[in-house]
């Protein structure tokens, strides 16, 4: 799998975006600046606006106000950059087809399929399961044949959305330990997760969210040692946010 560089899509700037569902602000006046290196997560309650700026990076939502450049353009579908859902669908076919079609669909060339299938097998840890059909591997396997997917595209940034939700401590670390592969290979993740462990364990940035706003952020060593928020410090304690 080939290594960016990505001066040319970073840094992703949000300024003062609003997006607005139903007569609902569901990010409300979001300014963050997000640059290359260690992964970014994003952390706070359910219905906080994590998946919404996650999809409004992608270009999937249209913004209320407020705009969002990639290094400085404001370009309404950039080539290289990938999300991974919370329920990704498989395909009816093997694990390995999974991923030639993806391949294919990003434009791929016919004669480096099979490399480059093999290689993303090898990066999730599915070498051995290329022939079983995606749809009877176990959730965690599932997850990572999604990742494998989304890195078809070769990204500059992957974008991922609760990738460890539901999956017991064993497949939780075989994520984990791909994300750590990926950001090494100087792909700039940027994450949410409803777990402070993980977050603790991945990130090099965090980011808070209640009610659509960023109440703080800043390194992950910061703030999980001296949150400057009463927020962050209620959170971090395990009280609920209302």
């Amino acid at each position: 799998m080939s290594v960016r560089m990505l001066e040319s899509d970073l840094p992703i700037c949000f300024s003062q975006v609003g997006i607005v569902s139903g007569g609902v602000t569901i990010l409300n006046d979001v300014s963050l600046t997000f640059l290359g290196g260690a992964p970014t997560v994003l952390i706070g309650p359910n219905g906080s606006g994590k998946t919404t700026l996650l999809k409004a990076a992608m270009g999937l939502l249209p913004l209320a106000r407020g705009r969002i450049t990639w290094a400085g353009q404001e370009v309404s579908a950039p080539a290289r950059r990938a999300i991974m859902f919370q329920h990704p669908a498989m395909l009816r076919r093997s694990a390995a087809g999974n991923i030639r079609y993806a391949l294919s669909a990003a434009g791929a060339v016919r004669a480096e399929l099979e490399r480059r299938t093999d290689e993303l097998l090898t990066l999730v840890g599915l070498e051995s399961l290329g022939a079983r059909p995606a749809r009877r591997l176990s959730g965690g396997e599932q997850q990572r044949l999604s990742l494998a997917r989304a890195l078809a595209r070769d990204p500059a940034v992957l974008f991922l959305d609760e990738p460890t939700a539901s999956l017991d401590p064993a497949a939780t670390k075989a994520i984990e330990d791909v994300v750590r592969s990926i950001s090494a290979r100087s792909i700039k993740v940027i994450m949410a997760t409803h777990d402070l462990g993980e977050a603790r364990r991945l990130a090099g940035e965090v980011v808070l969210l209640h009610r659509g706003a960023v109440i703080e952020s800043g390194s992950a060593e910061r703030f999980f040692a001296a949150p400057a928020t009463e927020e962050a410090k209620r959170f971090l304690a395990g009280e609920l946010l209302i």
